[in-house]
C-alpha cells in the first residue's frame, strides 16, 4: 500500500519525545481525525538508555506497565558524608528504553491515522502553507511538524554555557544477592576522576542485578575504557563484588546548556526534546519533563495557541543557568553543591524545585542552602 505524502502533523524523531507527543495525541479525541507521521531512520529494537524519575508514590502514573524498578529510599555519598534519603511522599522510578519503544510502538501501529516512515530527514522547508519534510528518498508535507533534531548552531555556539552529562553504565548480575532493592544511590561521589564533577550511579533491579553507572558533568568527553576502568574499580573496590556477568551496557551524552533551543521554533515548526531544551539544564533529567511539556503542547494545540507557548518559565532557566556557571567555572565544585542540597534541604522541596513547581519560600530556603562566595559570583555573573 503506498505510503501518503500529506499530514496535519509529522514528528522527526520516534525517541522519547516523538513517542510521547504520539500517544498523548493519539489518547486525546481531538486528535482522532488528525493524520499524524513519525520519520526516524532508526527503528527503536534495541535497550539503548534507562530513564528514571521521581513521582508521589501512590500516583498512578500513566508509564505504571511500565516501570522496572522502584525504590523508596536513595543514598548520597561524599567524600566526608553519607546522606540518606527517604524518599516518602515520593519514589524513584525506572524504565527500560526498549520496554517503552515497543509499548509505544504497538500501541501507536493500532491506530489508523498514524504512519511510520523509516527514513533520514535532510531538510525542513517552512512554505506559506506548511512544512516541506524532505527524506533522502521523498518529500512529505504537514501543517505542523516537531523536530527532535538538535540544531547546528548548538554544537558551534559560543554564548551559552555547554556542560555534558556523559555516561556509561553495564547492567551486571551477580551470583550471591548483595544488592538492597529498597535503596538506589543517587550520586557517590567518592570515586572521582580528578578534579571534576564525577560520580557513580547505581539502580539495584533486584538482590542480584543492577545498573551501575559512571558519569561525569564536565566540558569535554573521554575514551569509553576511562568509563570501564572506574566501573570496574566501583564494582570492586566499593560494592565489593569480585565475581559478576554483564548484561547489558548503555553510553550517553546529555547536554546541560544555557543555549536558546526554543529560538529555532517557527510558526509552523516545534523543537522537541532534547532539541527543544526539554532536558533539565541543571541535572540532565528528562523523562517526566517531557510528559509536561507534552500536555502543555496538546493544549494548547486545542485552544488554536502556538505548540510552545509557555513551556518554559524564566525563573527556573535563571537558577539553572547560576548552578551550569559555579559548574562551568569551578568543576570541582560539583560534589559541594550536591551535598548542600541533598542534605540541608526536605525532599519534597527538593523534587518540587527539580520539577519547576516550587513555591518562592522553598526556592528561597533551597538558595540559602547552597549560599557560598562561588554562588554569588555564579548568581551576580548570571544577572
Amino acid at each position: 500500500m503506498a505510503v501518503r505524502s500529506q499530514f496535519d502533523y509529522i514528528i522527526i524523531g520516534s525517541g522519547m519525545a516523538g513517542l510521547q507527543l504520539a500517544l498523548a495525541m493519539v489518547e486525546d479525541p481531538f486528535f482522532k481525525t488528525k493524520t499524524i507521521a513519525l520519520i526516524d531512520p532508526d527503528s527503536k529494537t534495541s535497550n539503548d538508555r534507562t530513564w528514571s524519575f521521581w513521582e508521589v508514590e501512590k500516583t498512578n502514573t500513566k508509564w505504571e506497565s511500565l516501570i522496572h524498578a522502584t525504590w523508596p529510599k536513595a543514598n548520597i555519598y561524599t567524600s566526608n558524608k553519607h546522606i540518606k534519603l527517604d524518599l516518602e511522599p515520593y519514589s524513584y522510578k525506572s524504565i527500560q528504553a526498549i520496554d517503552f519503544y515497543n509499548y509505544s510502538k504497538q500501541k501507536l501501529r493500532k491506530i489508523d491515522n498514524v504512519t511510520f516512515i523509516k527514513a533520514p530527514v535532510t531538510k525542513t522547508q517552512d512554505t506559506a502553507t506548511g512544512v516541506n519534510v524532505i527524506t533522502s528518498s521523498s518529500i512529505y508535507k504537514a501543517h505542523h511538524v516537531f523536530d527532535s533534531r538538535i540544531p547546528k548552531a548548538f554544537f558551534t555556539s559560543k554564548k551559552s554555557i555547554n556542560i555534558i552529562q556523559h555516561f556509561k553504565g553495564i547492567v551486571i548480575k551477580t551470583e550471591q544477592p548483595v544488592f538492597d532493592t529498597l535503596t538506589m544511590t543517587m550520586m557517590d561521589y567518592r570515586l572521582k576522576d580528578g578534579a571534576q564533577t564525577t560520580f557513580t550511579y547505581v539502580l539495584p533491579f533486584t538482590a542480584n542485578e543492577a545498573l551501575v553507572e559512571f558519569t561525569y558533568f564536565t566540558t569535554a568527553k573521554v575514551k569509553e575504557a576511562v568509563y570501564d576502568s572506574y566501573i570496574e574499580t566501583y564494582i570492586k573496590d566499593y560494592l565489593k563484588i569480585e565475581n559478576y556477568t554483564i548484561l547489558n551496557t548503555e553510553m550517553g551524552a546529555i547536554p546541560m546548556t544555557t543555549f536558546p533551543f526554543s529560538d529555532y521554533n517557527t510558526e509552523n515548526i516545534t523543537k522537541i526534546g532534547t532539541a527543544g531544551g526539554w532536558v533539565k539544564a541543571s541535572t540532565g533529567y528528562a523523562f517526566k519533563h517531557t510528559e509536561l511539556k507534552v500536555s502543555t503542547i496538546i493544549e494548547n494545540i486545542k485552544r488554536d495557541k502556538h505548540p510552545s507557548s509557555n513551556l518554559f518559565k524564566k525563573k527556573y532557566r535563571f537558577y539553572d543557568k547560576v548552578f551550569l556557571s559555579v559548574l562551568k567555572d569551578e568543576n570541582d565544585k560539583g560534589e559541594w553543591l550536591f551535598e548542600q542540597f541533598y542534605n540541608k534541604n526536605d525532599v519534597t522541596s527538593m523534587f518540587r524545585f527539580l520539577d519547576e513547581t516550587s513555591s518562592f519560600k522553598e526556592e528561597l530556603k533551597i538558595m540559602w542552602s547552597l549560599l557560598s562566595w562561588r554562588f554569588v559570583k555564579a548568581f551576580f555573573k548570571t544577572l
